[in-house]
């Protein structure tokens, strides 16, 4: 028993490091799974996509107040803006009003969030079953990795020295934002990389590095709250207290070294590229790749 919660503190730091990392955290959960597993199999799926929303609540918290159109500070500016003194003074403000005074700036955040999912759960929908049955293996994983290693690679060398149209989410628009919605798929198949696929998508679509970094992001929220939503589901909610207490164990050590890895990768990204990223993939695919041959052989 002790032995599940130590396993579950290790996934946790795995998804936590590489969630936001555009390296793929189900690729490494899948690999790491080859030495570390929970039964029965269907069990340890269901826990590395469930402990991801951990990862995922760390977002909500560090963004909080941009992704709160009811944020006091914004409600305060926008009631200054109408003049307001007497709501001032009081602080008092009705619901309706405060409705009113909602910041549209982070309404169409959230509106260019939902649209941007909408793709992943038309598409996880419909391929969830298949894609668990056969793309959960390392050769998939080694060959995503290394495909898009390149990818970012090759990327980054057009992107040098180059200017982006989109310095940040607000000036993105729908079309565009309908388009990395549908790059974010692409990560359905495992070693691809949700991070990886949408900040790809959306650098080669015209967004600045800090900007796809943050859109892939929020657009994680939703996506990955359905798909531990529908994993939930299908599984029926058959886990026991102990199964219960390993989920929450993996989801908490997550969601803390998946904070300290956001702050990080964004002050890193801010002077550096993704190429080491791109190399670590290759390097890593090819490993996997080369040790399943090897192995395959004896």
């Amino acid at each position: 028993m002790i032995m599940d919660f130590i396993k579950a503190i290790v996934l946790g730091i795995i998804e936590g490091l590489t969630e936001f990392l555009p390296v793929s955290s189900t690729g490494h959960l899948i690999l790491a799974n080859e030495f570390i597993f929970f039964s029965p199999k269907s069990f340890d799926n269901a826990f590395n996509i469930i402990i991801q929303l951990g990862a995922i609540l760390s977002v909500v918290v560090i963004y909080f107040n941009e992704l709160n159109p009811f944020a006091k500070s914004k409600v305060e500016v926008n009631i200054g803006g109408n003049n307001c003194a007497s709501h001032r003074a009081s602080g008092a403000v009705s619901l309706k009003r405060k409705w009113d005074l909602r910041d549209r700036k982070t309404m169409r955040l959230l509106a260019k969030i939902i649209i941007g999912v909408l793709p992943a759960i038309v598409l996880g929908l419909l391929f969830d079953d298949i894609i668990d049955k056969y793309l959960f293996n390392k050769v998939t994983v080694s060959i995503a990795l290394i495909v898009y290693g390149i990818i970012i690679i090759i990327m980054e060398n057009k992107n040098k020295n180059k200017t982006f149209t989109y310095n940040s989410i607000d000036e993105i628009p729908i079309k565009i934002i309908l388009i990395i919605g549908l790059f974010q798929c692409l990560a359905m198949v495992p070693g691809t990389s949700r991070s990886a696929a949408t900040i790809i998508g959306a650098m080669l679509l015209g967004c600045s590095r800090t900007t796809a970094a943050e859109f892939s992001f929020f657009l994680a929220i939703p996506t990955m709250i359905g798909a531990t939503g529908l994993k939930i589901l299908k599984m029926g909610f058959a886990f026991s207290l102990h199964q219960w207490l390993i989920i929450l164990l993996g989801g908490v050590v997550s969601f803390v070294v998946a904070y300290v890895v956001i702050v990080k990768f964004m002050d890193y990204i801010k002077k550096h590229d993704f190429k080491v990223f791109g190399v670590y993939r290759i390097i890593l695919g090819i490993v996997v790749l080369g040790s399943y041959f090897i192995s395959g052989l004896k």
